[in-house]
């Protein structure tokens, strides 16, 4: 799926992306994958597991998985299907009980705290959960002080305005967080194109930034980007192809199209 604004398009199936993509060379133009089950309604968990196991196959980077994680045994079904992380999201706003009991049983460095964010017509910022539909109570900036506190190990921090866009990220959604904050953050929504990633990257506040638009639609544009922000001195892993891909030919990992 697609989603500008958080309204969603089909753009392909599992055998859509095997065809159309070689993950074990995708692998080789990020860092981590973000997979997330956006059904919203009728949600197929067993679907999307066996969706994930196909994906994990293909790609050997970390796998961070989620959509409507609100039980252990849905966040352990997700790692046993090779996500290596749990991302939460509405779950966040509800039960603080489950953010512990998620860090309890798997590691808090496992549990990824999602947070939508849109600005409202006066200018400020809402959370918002339920898939973009339920706006929350009190300021984001309340929201994202309380989550930053919890037992999670990141907050990806999205933009629902600049969800799809392709017009570069929402960076003042990232004045939201506390001066003293000590967990990770993934700032995501809106990247078109290289200077977009270099920009979130060049904020301090800013520990890894997310695209999906460069996935879906331009090309080699996450390998042309990547290569782009190691040209301009941004310090990612180089990797030696050919020596990993003959690494995963001789253990028989991956995907061939």
């Amino acid at each position: 799926m697609l989603s500008r604004n958080f309204r969603l398009q089909n753009v392909g199936n599992l055998n859509w992306l095997r065809t159309n993509y070689n993950f074990s060379h995708i692998s080789f133009s990020i860092d981590e994958l973000v997979v997330l089950d956006v059904t919203r309604q009728d949600r197929n968990t067993d679907t999307f597991c066996d969706a994930l196991k196909a994906l994990s196959e293909g790609c050997f980077v970390p796998i961070a998985a989620g959509g409507g994680v609100r039980t252990i045994e849905h966040a352990r079904a997700l790692l046993r299907s090779g996500a290596d992380k749990v991302v939460i999201n509405s779950a966040l706003y509800g039960n603080n009980d489950f953010v512990s009991d998620l860090a309890s049983e798997f590691g808090q460095q496992c549990v990824v705290a999602s947070m939508d964010i849109k600005r409202t017509t006066e200018g400020a910022y809402q959370a918002i959960s339920e898939c973009g539909s339920k706006r929350l109570e009190g300021t984001a900036t309340r929201w994202v002080e309380k989550i930053s506190r919890d037992a999670v190990g990141e907050i990806y921090l999205n933009s629902i305005d600049q969800d799809g866009t392709g017009q570069g990220y929402d960076v003042q959604i990232l004045d939201l967080l506390p001066k003293d904050m000590s967990k990770p953050v993934i700032l995501a929504g809106g990247v078109g194109n290289a200077a977009h990633l270099a920009e979130g990257l060049a904020d301090p506040r800013v520990d890894a930034v997310a695209t999906a638009h460069l996935f879906n639609f331009v090309g080699d544009g996450l390998k042309h980007a990547r290569n782009s922000l190691i040209s301009s001195g941004v310090d990612l892993p180089i990797w030696n192809i050919q020596f990993l891909e003959q690494h995963l030919k001789r253990n028989k990992v991956g995907i061939s199209n």
